[in-house]
């Protein structure tokens, strides 16, 4: 594996220019009409797609996150009113975006990231508990829990407000610690803390990394990198610590905005941004970090709201945006460009 993950990342110029050519950005477009029905949901702050590729979302309920929900020591203020007694992880058809199953009741608090692995694996952060969790496949406790339930702190140990996970084909954990500590933690598959980025000697700085995602081919850890109004692609170290020090991969451009969520489909990016300012429309971005240029912009005929989170669908056919505002969940399907 070692060996194979070695020659993926050191390809030439001329093998990476193919893959561009060849992987020219599908355009997404929004699919009418879907879901079906109102779903009737609270801020939706995270989705996924599992290998059935159905997506799955992750909502608020009838919490609100705003400014009174922590204090100025980023504690959370309403432990008093148990976690939310709604179901907050829902399964959708992908075709009609009829709810096929449910969980995730009296066990949340503020709901934020959701990610779904290869192996079923559900990897969910909680804003208010401090926390990030593991959960395997139909089980309601989680078999990995990082941070101390509503403990904030800026060690190894706790957490500080965590947003979201992205989890390497090697099992890999990478963690972005989040609104208050501004890192990016990446563990081995058991949970043991292997690097923080950035380290001490990188001249790298992040402000809010809301969104997090992997492109494998390139050994890089993409990160949406919110207040710096920037996606940021460090190396991840997957296959060697050859090239780790390598500069990032940056994309930043006077109109980006504040980018609240990356998923990543080949070696491109998908992005959505968030209120910024009246001169920068809400949308949906295409990138390529090779040549760090957006090469693409796009949202639905009738505009975006405040996006909060996206993902590709593992057979790269669609993705998926949802909003905090208003409550709502956007299907598009990638399409070959004309």
């Amino acid at each position: 594996m070692d060996a194979v993950g070695l020659e993926e990342v050191q390809v030439s110029k001329e093998e990476v220019g193919a893959v561009v050519a060849d992987d020219r950005p599908d355009v997404p477009k929004a699919v009418k009409d879907w879901p079906h029905e109102d779903l009737k949901l609270g801020q939706i702050s995270g989705v996924s797609v599992n290998s059935a590729f159905q997506p799955v979302i992750f909502h608020r309920a009838d919490r609100v996150f705003d400014q009174y929900t922590f204090n100025a020591t980023s504690h959370f203020q309403h432990i008093d009113k148990g976690p939310i007694t709604e179901a907050t992880v829902l399964t959708l058809d992908p075709h009609t975006g009829k709810v096929l199953g449910r969980w995730g009741d009296n066990i949340f608090y503020m709901p934020h990231g959701l990610t779904i692995d290869r192996h079923e694996n559900l990897w969910i952060t909680d804003v208010a508990m401090h926390q990030g969790f593991k959960f395997k496949p139909g089980e309601l406790e989680p078999t990995l829990v990082f941070g101390k339930k509503f403990q904030p702190g800026s060690d190894v140990n706790r957490l500080c407000m965590p947003t979201s996970f992205a989890i390497a084909s090697t099992g890999e954990i990478f963690l972005a610690d989040g609104y208050c500590n501004s890192r990016v933690l990446k563990y081995n598959a058991l949970g043991k803390l292997l690097k923080v980025i950035p380290s001490k000697d990188e001249f790298l700085s992040l402000q809010i990394p809301h969104g997090i995602t992997l492109i494998e081919p390139l050994d890089r850890v993409c990160i949406a990198d919110r207040e710096n109004m920037r996606v940021v692609c460090p190396r991840a170290g997957l296959y060697s610590l050859h090239g780790t020090k390598d500069p990032p991969l940056t994309i930043q451009e006077p109109d980006m905005g504040k980018v609240y969520d990356v998923s990543s489909k080949g070696t491109l990016i998908y992005a959505v941004n968030g209120p910024t300012s009246s001169l920068i429309p809400i949308e949906g971005l295409t990138i390529d970090p090779q040549t760090e240029k957006i090469i693409d912009r796009w949202s639905p005929p009738e505009g975006f709201g405040l996006p909060h989170a996206i993902a590709v669908c593992p057979n790269g056919s669609s993705l998926y945006v949802a909003e905090i505002h208003p409550n709502r969940i956007w299907k598009f399907e990638l399409v070959a460009p004309k």
